[in-house]
Formats: structure tokens, sequence, C-alpha cells
């Protein structure tokens, strides 16, 4: 059995982090905690704060920090994640987010911040080959430069803690993926 990680992983879009969580889950058996799924299963458990998030969402607002720290909260409390560890991914977006995790977590309570770093004409590229209809030039523009304000001030903080590791995301899936695991893996 592997041993049991706590990861968070950034990458911004396009820089095929996707991939990488799921080749890190199979090899770590590590659960993934994605913000997205884990929000829906929140509101469909009818969790307190699940509830509160599908007031905002029924809304059409953004479910705010509190909300979303508190479903994160609710799901790492789970029984499956004690036993096998977590990817977060997806979350934290912002800086706020990432003190309220090491807060909850302490700094013991995550093992590494991975940021998949992939030059943005790369990742340009990438998303201009993908043909999915949200990847419009604008679009992508505009989550490109979110992800620069909101979530790199986070990706940032996480050095800070001395928790933060990069790895060049460019190349094959393969490599990328054995320089992931090399970085994790010395880490642990």
């Amino acid at each position: 059995m592997a041993r049991r990680v706590r990861l968070v992983i950034f990458g911004r879009q396009g820089a095929g982090k996707g991939t990488q969580c799921a080749l890190l889950i199979e090899r770590y058996g590590a659960v993934h905690i994605s913000t997205g799924d884990i929000l829906r299963a929140a509101v469909a458990e009818g969790t307190e704060f699940g509830r509160q998030a599908d007031a905002y969402m029924s809304a059409g607002n953004l479910v705010p920090d509190e909300v979303i720290i508190g479903v994160v909260q609710e799901r790492l409390a789970k029984p499956d994640v004690a036993e096998r560890g977590f990817l977060l991914d997806g979350f934290p977006r912002t800086e706020a987010q990432a003190q309220a995790l090491v807060a909850t977590l302490g700094n013991a309570g995550i093992d590494l911040a991975v940021n998949i770093e992939v030059p943005l004409e790369v990742v340009r590229d990438r998303i201009a080959g993908r043909n999915r209809a949200d990847d419009n030039a604008e679009a992508v523009e505009r989550r490109l430069q979110d992800y620069e304000d909101k979530t790199m001030p986070a990706v940032r903080w996480f050095g800070t803690i001395g928790k933060l590791v990069e790895v060049d995301g460019v190349g094959s899936d393969t490599d990328v993926f054995a320089r992931l695991t090399e970085v994790i893996d010395s880490h642990l």
C-alpha cells in the first residue's frame, strides 16, 4: 500500500492538471477532492454547508469563501480521507482559502502544495487545440487572468510556509507524471 498523501494540486487552465490528478490518485490511492464534485455532493446530502451553497448557487451567485471552506472541511472530516489521504483539486483558489485550510488541518496536515507550471503561451496553444465551447479566446484570457490574480497568491503563500514545490508541466503526460512523483516521493 502506498503511503497516505495529503496534497494540494495547482495548475492554470490547460496545464494538464486533470490528467495528472487521475494518475496521482491511481498511484497513491488518495481521495480526489474536487471543489465542484464536493459542492454537488454536499447539496445532495443536505449538509449544513451544502444547503447554504445551494442557496447561493440557485440564486446564480458565487459561493462565498466561508461556505466553500465549510464544505471542504466537512469532506476532509470523512473516514475515507483519514484512511487514504487526499488530493485537493480546485481548492484553495485564494490565499484566504489556503490560510483557512492550513488553520483547519495544521501545517502538518498537508504534505505538499504542488504547482504544475506551464508557460502561458503553451497553455494557450493547448487550450486552442481542445475545441471546447467555453474555450473562446475572451473566456480563456479571463480565466487565465483570474487564476493569476486570485490563485497565484495562494500558490505563493504555500511557499512562505515551506509547502510549495513547482513541477515543470511541459512534456508528455508520462514525463510530467515522472517529475511529479519524483518530487512528491522525495518530500514524503
